[in-house]
């Protein structure tokens, strides 16, 4: 091993030990990993003319749809925007390790924070009407000679509000939106998906902790 190469890895050691104090489902091991796989996207990235400290939208995305095989678009720059928690246009290591705990191997109650948050638009701490229109647009298939698919939307909207909105004001808090999915989990992603199910999270572990563990 080089001399740069041996200060490399104990500089990712260090930093490996220090984020996983701070997020949680990770072992250190496995955030040494989680390092390792953000430089390599990192320098992908940089290498088509990106000059980035982080993972800009473009690249997220892409990752979103190649590793995660998450397509829809409402979705994954919604995904973006929840991972930069500080709003600066690029995902970070520390960010992207926090948000994969969640999104890998988050308990129910910080998918449901994840989830409402993705949904959530406009940051106002609730999905209105009209956020739910934006997000289930498209989802539905449009049936043959049907003058306004828009009414079917509408329609679901109203259902999906019967079902959900506790309080009756018209639009989802996250009390609503948090008790309606522990009563039943399927409702996770009503309004979209927005994280990778359970074979895609198998290949990316495999791929970044067994396969890097073995070198």
């Amino acid at each position: 091993m080089s001399k740069i190469s041996a200060v490399n890895k104990r500089a990712t050691q260090t930093l490996a030990e220090n984020i996983s104090k701070q997020v949680e489902h990770f072992s250190k091991k496995e955030v040494e990993c989680l390092i390792r796989e953000f430089n390599v996207l990192v320098a992908e990235q940089n290498n088509s003319g990106r000059a980035v400290h982080g993972l800009d939208r473009g690249k997220f995305i892409s990752t979103l749809h190649s590793i995660f095989g998450l397509t829809d678009d409402r979705m994954t720059g919604r995904v973006f925007r929840t991972f930069d928690k500080d709003n600066d246009s690029v995902v970070s290591m520390k960010e992207w390790i926090e948000g994969l705990s969640v999104f890998l191997r988050g308990t129910l109650d910080e998918k449901i924070k994840y989830c409402f948050t993705v949904y959530d638009l406009n940051g106002d701490n609730a999905i209105s009407r009209e956020e739910m229109l934006h997000m289930l647009k498209g989802r539905l298939i449009r049936q043959p000679n049907e003058e306004d698919p828009d009414e079917g939307i509408k329609d679901l909207v109203e259902i999906i509000l019967k079902k959900m909105d506790y309080d009756h004001d018209g639009k989802l808090s996250f009390e609503d939106f948090e008790k309606t999915v522990k009563d039943e989990n399927l409702l996770l992603e009503a309004f979209g998906t927005c994280l990778p199910d359970f074979r895609r999270i198998e290949m990316f572990e495999r791929h970044v902790f067994q396969e890097q563990f073995e070198q």
